[in-house]
């Protein structure tokens, strides 16, 4: 079984090129049906989509990793000569090495960031929940959670971490003299935008509000935090009361144009606006950003802010990496063994037969009123028989080298060390 891993991220493709193959959680399912049928071995499959990357890990019986960049272009629209330059592609111990790196943080924009985890659990989850994740994949990424959890819990790699969410908020410190003066709208409900409504509820605004396509979970955020609440479909004509608007939806499109902007500045009288687009694909039009009384910053412009907290943690890397390697060669040991179950298997099913064989003659036999112990007897014997008549063959057989290999084999298998004299001297005409 080989296990193989193709992805982009925040170091190969730029954010608009990420955009493109930002799969929501509720489209996973029939992504990961249609990969498996594209591939010919259809193979074990799971598709991690983050902001920051879109990865898809795949065990089978050879790597299609061809295949799968075809397919991945083709859900993108982009030729495959266009992405290739863009993605990377991993195989066996490198891909096993990339995903618990990936799990323990150590892959991502923010250094051991946290939030990596809980995503790999989900599009594990929702892989297995599809039938498409195998005994293989399972234990890949099984052993990666315990990989990232030894990390996190014996090193500082998550010590200091500026996350997208306090950087946002820092950027935020520079432009405004008093965080304590100004209203923040949270365009979205997810997780990115707790941890944002959170870092900024700190600060003590002047006001928060929350705009989100679903009233109810925009209520529920915007009650946490003592926020207003407004439809999505209010945004554009109440833009203007804000001074920071910081978005993260699952949108496919921008719902934030550049026309809602420029009339939000003509309202406000051109008091700067200082806008975080975290999405991926991105919730505000690039134009927007060519403003001049608007700053706006993407994931990929936060990169910059959260690299400066990151020396002060290099140091627990390496004791990192080294977790993670051992990780590494205990799950590419399992693979390798792996190789042999169907030949357990053929092995446990002969014998299995054979057990089954001796006992219905042991029945007949007491049936017919025979002693207990001839029958006890007979059950041994024809156990043993069976066992080592292969054996005793294949000792008959081929050349004198074959013979001398087959001896060898057979003395490890069934003497041990030592066994074959003390056999020879016990049994002298076997």
């Amino acid at each position: 079984m080989t296990v193989w891993a193709l992805g982009i991220n925040h170091t190969t493709a730029p954010l608009d090129l990420r955009g493109r193959f930002a799969f929501g959680l509720e489209h996973i399912v029939p992504h990961l049906n249609a990969l498996r049928q594209s591939l010919v071995h259809v193979p074990e499959a799971a598709i991690v989509s983050t902001c920051n990357r879109t990865e898809i890990y795949c065990a089978g019986g050879q790597p299609e990793i061809e295949g799968t960049l075809d397919w991945l272009a083709q859900c993108g629209g982009v030729p495959t000569h266009a992405l290739r330059s863009h993605t990377y592609s991993l195989s066996d111990t490198q891909a096993a090495r990339h995903a618990f790196r990936v799990a323990s943080g150590l892959d991502s924009m923010v250094l051991g960031e946290p939030q990596i985890l809980g995503q790999l659990k989900d599009a594990v989850r929702i892989a297995d929940e599809a039938g498409a994740l195998g005994s293989t994949l399972s234990q890949l990424f099984q052993r990666s959670f315990t990989v990232a959890k030894e990390v996190r819990s014996t090193t500082d790699i998550g010590a200091h971490s500026i996350s997208m969410a306090a950087a946002a908020v820092r950027l935020a410190g520079q432009l405004f003299e008093d965080l304590g003066q100004i209203r923040v709208l949270f365009v979205g409900a997810g997780e990115m935008i707790d941890l944002c409504a959170t870092h900024f509820a700190a600060k003590n605004p002047k006001g928060m509000a929350v705009a989100n396509r679903s009233l109810e979970r925009g209520e529920a955020l915007a009650r946490r935090f003592g926020a207003g609440v407004m439809p999505l479909a209010d945004l554009p004509q109440r833009l203007h009361e804000f001074d920071a608007v910081i978005s993260c939806t699952a949108s496919t499109l921008p719902i934030i144009g550049l026309g809602a902007v420029e009339r939000a500045l003509k309202a406000r009288r051109h008091r700067p606006m200082f806008m975080v687009d975290l999405a991926v694909p991105r919730d505000i039009e690039m134009e927007v950003k060519a403003l001049r009384d608007v700053y706006m910053y993407t994931v990929d412009d936060l990169a910059g802010v959260v690299q400066t907290a990151q020396a002060s943690r290099q140091a627990a890397v390496a004791q990192a990496e080294a977790i993670v390697d051992a990780g590494v060669q205990s799950f590419m040991r399992w693979v390798d063994q792996r190789v042999h179950v169907p030949l357990i298997q053929q092995l446990n099913s002969q014998t299995e037969s054979w057990r089954i064989a001796e006992i219905a003659r042991a029945r007949r036999m007491l049936a017919r009123g025979e002693d207990v112990n001839s029958v006890l007897e007979a059950l041994s014997k024809g156990l043993t028989q069976k066992m080592l008549h292969g054996a005793y063959q294949q000792l008959q057989t081929g050349d004198a080298q074959e013979r001398a290999h087959t001896s060898a084999a057979i003395e490890r298998l069934f003497l041990g060390s030592g066994g074959a004299a003390h056999s020879a001297a016990a049994d002298p005409e076997q």
